[in-house]
């Protein structure tokens, strides 16, 4: 509440008391003094309540405004819980899904990775059960190789000893017709 301005000294009533009685120009100077004081008094009161008014309005229009900023913050306010709710649902359901396919490709990996294990045991099995038919195989073959070589000795000495005995053979026959032809007839 704003302070009264001050008043005139002219409309002020003096402080004084005067003795006496007062004559009709006075009691008309007083009367007139009164009728100011009660005017500037009633005029100030409403400047006062029209100020007061003022000031009021003002107060109102301010409390209206931040009502409806309030209003638009708690609007926005609820929009972005909303929103983060969102995203905390949409983040939760990518979660999942990302664990979903990471127990998927983890089941996935670990029956790849018993199916080449398997394979692996498989084809060393085979690996195994080839190299020991090789070995048998070459075995068998040296053995093979070395009967007939033996054998081709065999034949060889007894081509030999065979040849031999045809040298001889001939060998005797070619001197009994020799000494066939040598004898006398």
């Amino acid at each position: 509440m704003s302070p009264l301005p001050p008043q005139d000294s002219k409309e002020m009533p003096s402080k004084t008391k005067e003795k006496g009685k007062k004559t009709g120009a006075q009691k008309k100077k007083e009367k007139a003094g009164a009728d100011v004081e009660a005017k500037s008094t009633h005029r100030r009161a409403v400047l006062e309540k029209e100020l007061l008014q003022d000031h009021l309005a003002l107060r109102r229009d301010e409390a209206r405004r931040a009502k409806a900023s309030e209003e638009q913050l708690k609007r926005r306010l609820q929009v972005l819980e909303a929103e983060l709710e969102e995203a905390r649902s949409e983040g939760k359901a990518i979660y999942a899904e990302m664990s979903r396919q990471c127990r998927a490709l983890q089941k996935e990996t670990e029956t790849r990775s018993r199916q080449l294990e398997e394979e692996v045991t498989g084809l060393r099995e085979q690996l195994e059960t080839c190299q020991r038919e090789a070995e048998t195989a070459r075995r068998e073959a040296e053995r093979a190789l070395g009967e007939r070589d033996q054998t081709l000795a065999q034949l060889r000495a007894h081509v030999a000893d065979m040849e031999a005995k045809y040298e001889e053979i001939l060998h005797l026959g070619v001197c009994r017709a020799a000494w066939t032809d040598s004898w006398p007839s």
